[in-house]
């Protein structure tokens, strides 16, 4: 496996799981009324604010993934068509 499919996997996995993270436990804050709980003011800025952060990376880490898997791609399309080139033109 190259370095490229790698570091995209993981930085997919983690993308996808720090968002499913953030989105359960907001789930779970929610009363029967639909509307989140906080114990303070604080707190709701504070977690509202980490969660912001935390979406922001994950987005960047789902695009950095992508990144990664489609430079694999370009890569492997380049080395298959250089076996193919000297497949062709033996020396």
């Amino acid at each position: 496996m190259s370095p490229a499919l790698v570091l995209s996997i993981i930085a997919l996995l983690s993308g996808f799981g720090l968002r499913y993270w953030i989105n359960r436990r907001k789930f779970y804050r929610r009363s029967p009324t639909g509307a989140e709980v906080f114990s303070s003011y604080e707190k709701s800025v504070f977690i509202s604010f980490l969660e912001r952060m935390g979406k922001w990376t994950a987005y960047v880490l789902i695009v950095l993934g992508l990144l990664f898997f489609w430079s694999h791609s370009r890569q492997k399309k380049e080395k298959d068509k250089e076996v193919q080139i000297e497949v062709q033109n033996p020396k």
